[in-house]
C-alpha cells in the first residue's frame, strides 16, 4: 500500500499499487500536456517572428531593386532626352539658316528684277529718242529719204518690240525661278519643321510613356493592345526556361483555326540601360539570339533594340532595329 497526503487538508490516504499508478499517470499526463502546449506556443511565436523578419528582408530587397531599376530607367531617359534636345537644336539651326538664305535670295531677285527693268527701260527710251529724231529728219527730207527713214524706223520699232518681248520673257523666267526657289525652300523648311515636331513628340513621350517602364514591358503592352483583334490565337509570353544556361525575353507563337502553328518568333529586347557600361552593338547579340531560337524551336529571331543611338537608323527615327534568322 502507498500513502498519499492531501496538500490542502493534510489528510493521509492509503492507496493500493494500481490506484497509485493511475494517480501518478494522471499527474504525468497533465504535466506533459502543459509542456506540449507551452512548447507549441513558443514555436508559434518563433515562427511568426521568423516570418516577419523574412517579410521585412524581402521588402527591403524589393525596394532596393525597384529603386535601382528606376535609377537606370531615369538615367537612360535623361541620356535620350539630351540626344533629342541636341538633334532638335541642330535642326532648328538648319531651319533658321534656310529661312535666312531664302530671305537673301528674295532680296537678290528683287534687286535683279529692278536692274533688268531699269536697263530695258533705258534701251527702250533710247530707241524712242532715236525714232523721234528720225521722224523729225523725215519731215525735213525728200521722199527717198523719208522711205529710208521709215525703213529705219520700222527696224527700230521691231527691235523695240523684240526688246519688250525679251523683257516680258525674262520677267516670266524670273517669276518662275522665284516660285521654284520659294517652293523648294518651303519644302525643305516643312521637312525640318516636321522633323522638329517628331523629336518634340518623341521627347514628350519619353518623359511620360517610358518613365518607370522597361522596353520589355512597353513591347508587351503594345502587343496586348492589339492581341484581341489582330492575334486572337497567338501566344506572346516571357521565356522563363533557362535550362540550357540562357534564354530569350519573349516567345511569340501563332496558330491557325485547327491549332496548327503557323509562325514562331524568339524576341530579345535591348535598351540603352541594359548595356550602358559596355556600349555593345546590336550585332553582339545575334549569335546568342539564334542559339536561343534553335533551342526553343522558333522559326525566326527578332532583336528589338534601343542601342546604337548614334547610328543613322536611330537618328532617322527607326528606333527598333530588327534582325531575323530564318529557321534552317
Amino acid at each position: 500500500m502507498n500513502e498519499i497526503k492531501c496538500p490542502k487538508c493534510n489528510e493521509v490516504f492509503k492507496v493500493d499499487e494500481s490506484g497509485f499508478a493511475e494517480i501518478l499517470k494522471q499527474v504525468r499526463d497533465e504535466a506533459f500536456d502543459k509542456a506540449i502546449k507551452e512548447r507549441e506556443a513558443l514555436l508559434k511565436e518563433e515562427k511568426e517572428s521568423a516570418i516577419k523578419l523574412a517579410e521585412a528582408k524581402t521588402q527591403n530587397l524589393l525596394q532596393a531593386e525597384i529603386a535601382e531599376l528606376k535609377s537606370k530607367v531615369e538615367a537612360a531617359n535623361a541620356e535620350r532626352e539630351l540626344a533629342i534636345t541636341k538633334a532638335l537644336q541642330d535642326i532648328e539651326k538648319e531651319r533658321d539658316t534656310l529661312k535666312s538664305e531664302l530671305s537673301k535670295k528674295d532680296d537678290y531677285l528683287k534687286i535683279s528684277e529692278a536692274k533688268i527693268k531699269s536697263e530695258m527701260q533705258d534701251i527702250i527710251t533710247q530707241r524712242n529718242i532715236e525714232i523721234a529724231e528720225l521722224k523729225t529728219k523725215t519731215n525735213a527730207s525728200d521722199t527717198e529719204k523719208q522711205l529710208a527713214v521709215s525703213e529705219a524706223v520700222r527696224k527700230i520699232e521691231i527691235e523695240r518690240e523684240a526688246l519688250a518681248s525679251e523683257l516680258k520673257t525674262k520677267e516670266t523666267e524670273k517669276q518662275l525661278l522665284e516660285s521654284n526657289l520659294r517652293e523648294q525652300h518651303l519644302t525643305e523648311l516643312k521637312i525640318k519643321d516636321d522633323l522638329i515636331a517628331y523629336y518634340k513628340d518623341m521627347k514628350a513621350k519619353l518623359s511620360t510613356k517610358m518613365v518607370g517602364e522597361t522596353l520589355e514591358q512597353h513591347c508587351e503592352i503594345q502587343f496586348n493592345q492589339i492581341r484581341a483583334t489582330a492575334f486572337p490565337a497567338a501566344y506572346f509570353e516571357k521565356d522563363n526556361d533557362s535550362k540550357s544556361g540562357s534564354k530569350g525575353d519573349y516567345i511569340f507563337r501563332d496558330n491557325d483555326q485547327d491549332g496548327n502553328e503557323i509562325l514562331s518568333i524568339m524576341f530579345e529586347m535591348k535598351n540603352e540601360g541594359d548595356e550602358t557600361a559596355t556600349k555593345k552593338k546590336n550585332e553582339d547579340f545575334y549569335k546568342e539570339l539564334d542559339k536561343d531560337r534553335n533551342e526553343k524551336g522558333c522559326e525566326y529571331a527578332i532583336l528589338v533594340s534601343l542601342l546604337e543611338s548614334d547610328s543613322e537608323l536611330f537618328n532617322s527615327g527607326i528606333v527598333d532595329v530588327s534582325y531575323k534568322y530564318p529557321k534552317m
